[in-house]
């Protein structure tokens, strides 16, 4: 099955502000990923083509990264995620910048299954909070934040009673 899935806002501020959030992800000073309330991004060094890491159980590798413009991660974890996901900085109109997420991949085996009823739920609220964040560190508020549906405060809460 194939997946192509995007977030993005329009933020009120310069490319290389908006540049300087993607550089700094799973650093000490990551203003985008939203870590308080989802697993903390890790790699196993600076970011950089090359480095590995991930956030839970999904993992991946740096396949690219071009300073303040774009990051592109290819997934190697869960089994049956073929494909990447990436953040790029695209100039707007009238001194905007707009954030975007892409995730592109294709799925097999259990995935097919696990992605549209487990993962995809997830990952959309994980990426709205992220862009929330990249929104309050651009304009200090957030205009409309993300608000998880049912469903996924479901999710959370079994994937923690799992845990213990």
């Amino acid at each position: 099955m194939g997946v192509y899935n995007v977030h993005e806002r329009l933020l009120p501020a310069k490319e290389e502000d908006v540049g300087a959030l993607i550089d700094a992800l799973a650093s000490d000073d990551d203003r985008l990923w939203p870590h308080g309330s989802w697993p903390r991004m890790t790699l196993d060094g600076p970011l950089m083509t090359g480095a590995t890491g991930g956030h839970g159980p999904i993992r991946y590798t740096v396949a690219a990264h071009v300073p303040t413009l774009w990051v592109r991660f290819a997934f190697s974890a869960p089994r049956g995620f073929d494909g990447f996901h990436e953040f790029t900085v695209l100039p707007a109109d009238d001194g905007n910048t707009l954030l975007r997420h892409t995730l592109a991949m294709r799925t097999h085996g259990p995935a097919r299954l696990t992605w549209p009823a487990l993962w995809r739920p997830l990952h959309d609220a994980l990426l709205e909070d992220s862009l929330d964040r990249a929104e309050l560190a651009c304009t200090d508020s957030v205009a409309r934040p993300a608000r998880w549906s049912a469903y996924v405060r479901l999710l959370r809460r079994l994937g923690r009673a799992r845990a213990r």
